[in-house]
C-alpha cells in the first residue's frame, strides 16, 4: 500500500473514531439521562418524520412515541413500578420497539424473549426474567400457552390480538390510555446504570442467560452506531434482524432513530425477498449478523441485487471469504464490521473497511482502548499466568484470548446478567496487575502489526488433535470456499479413549456436489492436523434467530452412523472420502482403524 493510500485508510479510520466517540461522550452510570430521553428527543426534533415502516404501515417519530406513552400509561395503570419487568414474546412489528421504549419512560425492565423459542428453553427464559406479566400476539400466544402451567410464578399474559381465555386484550387496554408523555418526575429516582432491557444470549453452547443492559449500556449501542454509521436523516436502514437481539433492535434501530433517518423493518430476514425490499424502499443502509450475507451470496443472481442505492452494510460475524464475495458481488461501496456482546465491554470497529478484520486498535491509540489479547492455553481453556501468577500478553500474530479492562468508564461497565454466579465466571481477576478485573468474552483473536484485530475461534470450539491446535473457524473458511460447499460447520468429536478431538465437518452442498473432489480440495488447502476426519452432508444447518450455528446437537451425534440420519464419511488414507457404515464405526473405535 502506498503512502497515499494509508494516509486515506487512517483519515478515514479517525473520522469514524471520532464520529462513534463524539455520540457517545457524556454517558455515565449515575446520569439521569437515560435511554428514553435520547428517544424523547429525537422526536422532539424530528416530530412528522417518518419512524418505522412495516409491512405497509407506517408511524412518523410523533407517532411512534403517542404509542410508547399509551405502554406507560399502560404500566402504571397495572401497577408497575421501577425494577420490575415485563416479559416481551412476539416477533418484529412497530409495537415491539414502542413497548420497550415506554416501558423505559416509567422505570420498568423488558425481557425481550426469543420469540421462536418453544418447550423448556422458553420457560427458562421467562422464569429468570422475573416477569409476571408477559406480552403475546396471536403468533406467539400458543407457545406461552404451552409452557404458563410450568412456570415458577404465576404470570398474566396480555395479548395485542384476539383474547381467548384468561388472556387479556392489550389493544382495547391501550385505547383508554393517554398518548400524552408521563411526566418526568415518575423518573426522577433511575439513572442511567439502572436496568432497561434483558437480552438473552444466543445459546448455541447452552440455555440463554439474561444479559442486563442498563440505560447506560443501551445508550452505549445506539448512540455509537448512530455516529460509526454516519447516518443522516435522509438514510432508510433495513432492519431484517430480529428485535429481541442487541444487534437489530439497538444497533440498527439506533443509527436510524437517532439520526432523523427511517427503519424499514420486516418481521424476518428472507434471502429471496431481501434486495426486492431493498430496491422497492430505496434503502441506503442494512444490518447484517452472523451468516446472513453468506445467505444471500448462495442465492442464484438477480437483477436487483445492484439495483439498489445501499451505500453501507453494517454489522458483525461477516466471514472474510463471504465479505469479498458480498462486497463485489452486489456492489456495496463500504462494510462497517464491529466487534461485540451483548454482555461484555469489548467493542471494536473496523472503520476504514479492510476485508476479514473485525476492528482495530492502532497502536498510538492502545491506552485509549480497555482491549487485550492474553496468551491461552487451549487444553485448559484458560489463559496462561506467568511464575508472578498474572497473565501474559500475546505478541503480534500471535492468537490469544480477548479480555477488556472492568472500569468506571461507561465503555468498560460490565453490567452481567440476572444470573450472579454466570456473571462472576466471565471476570477475569489479577491479570496483569493485583486487584485489576477483566471481562473474558470467550473469543480467541490475533492483532497484526498495524492494529487490526481477527476472530479466530471461540473458546470450547479450538480443539487439539495431533498435538496440534485446531480452529474451527479458519476451518469452515476453508471448507467454504471449495466448489460446491454452500455452508461448512466445523467441530470436534471425541473418538473412543484416544487424546484430542478429530475434526468433523457438516456440509451444506450443491446438488451437483461429487464427494470424490473434496479430499484433494481439503488437501491443497489446509495442513494434515486440520483436515476433517469425519463430514457429515445435511440439507441444512440449524442456526439461532441470530444466524449462528447450534452446534450442541451436532457434538453430541458425533459420527456414529447409527446416531447420524444423513450420510457420514470417514477420510480414508488412500481412497479420500468413503461412507461410513456400522462396521466402519465399530473399527474405528476400537482403534482398528488408525486415524
Amino acid at each position: 500500500m502506498n503512502l497515499q493510500a494509508r494516509i486515506r485508510r487512517e483519515i478515514k479510520f479517525l473520522r469514524g473514531l471520532w464520529r462513534t466517540l463524539g455520540r457517545v461522550k457524556g454517558i455515565a452510570p449515575d446520569s439521569k439521562q437515560l435511554i428514553c430521553d435520547d428517544l424523547e428527543a429525537a422526536v422532539d426534533q424530528w416530530r412528522d418524520r417518518p419512524a418505522i415502516t412495516f409491512e405497509g404501515r407506517g408511524v412518523t417519530y410523533a407517532e411512534l412515541d403517542a404509542l410508547a406513552n399509551r405502554y406507560a400509561h399502560w404500566a402504571k395503570g397495572q401497577g408497575l413500578r421501577r425494577g420490575q419487568t415485563v416479559a416481551l414474546l412476539m416477533p418484529n412489528r412497530i409495537d415491539y420497539m414502542a413497548i420497550w421504549y415506554g416501558l423505559s419512560k416509567v422505570g420498568v425492565a423488558t425481557a425481550l424473549i426469543n420469540n421462536s423459542l418453544i418447550g423448556a428453553p422458553l420457560a427458562h427464559c421467562l422464569n429468570i426474567s422475573g416477569a409476571t406479566i408477559v406480552m403475546v400476539d396471536a403468533e406467539t400466544a400458543p407457545a406461552y400457552e404451552a409452557v404458563k402451567a410450568g412456570l415458577e410464578r404465576h404470570t398474566v399474559e396480555w395479548t395485542l390480538g384476539e383474547a381467548h381465555g384468561d388472556q387479556r386484550d392489550l389493544a382495547k387496554a391501550l385505547k383508554s390510555c393517554s398518548q400524552l408523555r408521563p411526566d418526568r418526575s415518575v423518573r426522577d429516582d433511575i439513572v442511567a446504570k439502572d436496568v432497561a432491557l434483558y437480552i438473552y444470549t444466543s445459546g448455541t453452547t447452552g440455555l440463554p442467560k439474561a444479559a442486563k443492559i442498563s440505560h447506560m449500556r443501551a445508550q452505549l449501542y445506539m448512540r455509537a452506531f448512530a455516529g460509526a454509521t454516519g447516518a443522516t436523516a435522509e438514510d432508510r436502514v433495513y432492519v431484517t434482524l430480529p428485535l429481541y437481539h442487541a444487534t437489530g433492535g439497538l444497533c440498527g434501530m439506533g443509527a436510524a432513530l437517532l439520526n432523523g433517518g427511517s427503519v424499514v423493518l420486516k418481521r424476518k430476514f428472507s434471502a429471496s425477498q431481501f434486495w426486492e425490499d431493498v430496491q422497492a424502499e430505496a434503502c441506503t443502509m442494512f444490518v447484517y449478523i452472523g451468516e446472513l450475507c453468506r445467505y444471500l451470496v448462495n442465492q442464484p443472481p438477480q437483477p436487483l441485487e445492484t439495483a439498489h442505492k445501499l451505500k453501507l452494510a453494517f454489522g458483525n460475524g461477516l466471514r472474510p471469504e463471504v465479505w469479498l464475495a458480498a462486497q463485489g458481488r452486489f456492489n456495496l461501496p463500504d462494510i462497517l464490521e464491529f466487534y461485540g456482546s451483548t454482555e461484555g465491554n469489548v467493542s471494536l470497529f473496523n472503520f476504514d473497511g479492510k476485508p476479514g478484520a473485525i476492528g482495530r486498535v492502532p497502536g498510538y491509540l492502545k491506552s485509549r482502548f480497555n482491549v487485550r489479547l492474553a496468551r491461552f492455553d487451549v487444553e485448559s481453556e484458560a489463559p496462561i499466568r506467568g511464575l508472578d501468577g498474572c497473565c501474559q500478553e500475546t505478541a503480534a500474530e500471535e492468537v490469544g484470548e480477548c479480555i477488556g479492562l472492568i472500569g468506571a468508564e461507561a465503555r468498560e461497565d460490565f453490567g452481567g446478567y440476572a444470573d450472579k454466579t454466570a456473571s462472576d465466571q466471565k471476570v477475569l481477576r489479577d491479570v496483569f496487575a493485583k486487584g485489576d478485573a477483566w471481562f473474558r468474552t470467550g473469543d480467541l483473536m490475533r492483532q497484526d502489526a498495524e492494529g487490526y484485530f481477527y476472530f479466530v475461534d471461540r473458546i470450547g470450539d479450538t480443539f487439539r488433535w495431533k498435538g496440534e491446535n485446531v480452529s474451527t473457524s479458519e476451518v469452515s473458511e476453508q471448507l467454504s470456499v471449495i466448489p460446491g460447499i454452500k455452508e461448512a460447520t466445523v467441530y470436534g468429536v471425541k473418538v473412543g479413549d484416544q487424546d484430542g478431538r478429530a475434526g468433523m465437518a457438516s456440509l451444506v452442498v450443491a446438488p451437483d456436489f461429487d464427494i470424490a473432489t473434496l479430499a484433494p480440495a481439503v488437501d491443497a488447502a489446509l495442513p494434515t492436523y486440520a483436515r476433517p476426519v469425519f463430514v457429515r452432508l445435511q440439507p441444512e444447518i440449524e442456526i439461532t434467530g441470530t444466524f449462528k450455528y447450534r452446534k450442541m446437537d451436532l457434538v453430541a451425534e458425533g459420527f456414529d452412523p447409527g446416531v447420524v440420519r444423513q450420510p457420514v464419511y470417514f477420510r480414508d488414507a488412500t481412497r479420500g472420502y468413503v461412507k461410513l457404515t456400522k462396521p466402519g464405526f465399530a473399527k474405528i473405535l476400537s482403534g482398528a482403524v488408525r486415524l
